[in-house]
């Protein structure tokens, strides 16, 4: 088994991105209605400004990715996403660890759809708490 490693969304990986976003949505529940081309330049306008996306690999297969908005103090995770193929194998619990210390950040904001039970388990389990609509992490 080969290491999970994190590399920064190009713009030729907006499309991968836009599916994925829109896998996040269906399973969040979200009313967004938005099309994969219209999710595709939604991707592209976060990342021509402070967002980057961060794709969370093993070996030449996908696990999953996160847009982090860098601007925000603490920063912000917008969107955190694990294939549906991927899960319950340890991969969000890793990806989110070497994804916090790639970020280097003492505190980390999430927002949580409201409802997702699962997520709230997920995030508390690594440390978050609630905080209004966001829940934060600090080290």
């Amino acid at each position: 088994m080969s290491e999970l490693t994190i590399r920064i969304g190009l713009e030729a990986d907006l499309e991968l991105l836009a599916w994925l976003n829109k896998q996040l949505i269906e399973d969040e529940g979200h009313d967004n209605a938005m099309t994969l081309s219209e999710l595709k330049e939604r991707m592209k306008h976060f990342m021509g400004t402070s967002y980057k996306a961060y794709l969370f690999e093993q070996g030449n297969k996908l696990v999953g990715y996160a847009l982090v908005d860098h601007t925000r103090q603490p920063l912000y995770v917008r969107q955190f996403f694990i294939c549906r193929d991927q899960r319950r194998n340890g991969f969000g619990k890793l990806a989110f660890g070497k994804l916090a210390a790639l970020l280097d950040a003492d505190q980390l904001d999430i927002e949580v759809m409201y409802g997702n039970e699962a997520a709230y388990a997920f995030w508390r389990s690594l440390g978050f708490k609630e905080r209004s609509v966001y829940m934060r992490m600090e080290r």
